[in-house]
């Protein structure tokens, strides 16, 4: 059986956390939500590990929850709260970075910007569907992607549900690097080594400091997305528009929205 997600280990102290499950995309199913959970402790307790890298397929970071799973949050089978993988990636105890050479859209664009440093493919795009669907942003993404973006372009990426390139984000937002698709991989892996260099004790002194507003923002925002959650799931319309209007990124077609 082909590995959903997978862990590298590098001599130099560098683990590469790669998503690999071509055939959904890698959407949050509930076996690769598992296996990533997996993956992400394994990394987390490896005591030789300082940095942790997070990469998807080429042409696709994550796609976000399933169809499937979303339709189970329309009928309470799964609470959405229950949905921890921003809280896995914020309680990283090394620096982690996201190489998002893909599309990322929905919870896949959460779970990048839950890492320390984050990098985009001009020609990839990245975005929130969630409100196309008839619900609110989720996974601690009303914040993070604040953060991210700036205030303004994030509410207007979130109320409107665009899916946008990431050059737009070049030179204007608190992204760390927006380059080529073909760069992006090979610019994460050199601050990789960068950051493998230092001490695993300081690394890990550091990053807890650091990362303290923002597992408190994770926290305080995780509550309100469960209430708008609550309410946006209760309601009838909500399921037929996830069944009409769910779309998943496809790799290969930069020119058109995932």
């Amino acid at each position: 059986m082909t590995e959903r997600v997978t862990l590298a280990r590098e001599d130099d102290g560098i683990a590469v956390v790669t998503m690999r499950d071509e055939a959904n995309r890698n959407a949050f199913t509930e076996p690769f939500v598992d296996e990533l959970q997996a993956v992400l402790r394994a990394a987390a307790t490896d005591g030789s590990v300082r940095v942790i890298l997070l990469r998807g397929l080429p042409g696709i970071f994550c796609a976000g929850a399933h169809q499937d799973l979303l339709l189970e949050l329309t009928s309470g089978e799964v609470d959405a709260a229950d949905i921890l993988l921003s809280k896995a990636v914020l309680d990283l105890p090394v620096p982690s970075i996201a190489a998002m050479e893909g599309h990322a859209v929905g919870g896949g664009l959460a779970l990048g910007l839950c890492c320390d440093v984050l990098l985009m493919a001009r020609e990839s795009r990245y975005g929130c569907s969630f409100m196309n669907m008839g619900f609110t942003p989720g996974m601690g993404i009303t914040r993070l992607l604040q953060d991210a973006v700036g205030e303004y372009l994030a509410r207007e990426m979130m109320f409107g549900g665009e899916i946008i390139r990431g050059a737009r984000f070049e030179a204007r937002s608190g992204v760390n690097h927006v380059l080529p698709r073909e760069q992006v991989w090979p610019r994460a892996l050199q601050i990789a080594k960068r950051i493998a260099d230092k001490p695993r004790h300081a690394l890990v002194t550091l990053k807890a400091n650091l990362s303290i507003r923002h597992r408190r923002m994770f926290e305080e925002t995780r509550t309100l997305e469960a209430a708008m959650h609550r309410l946006c799931f209760a309601q009838p319309e909500t399921r037929q528009r996830i069944l009409e209007n769910y779309t998943r990124p496809e790799p290969g077609r930069e020119g058109e929205t995932p």
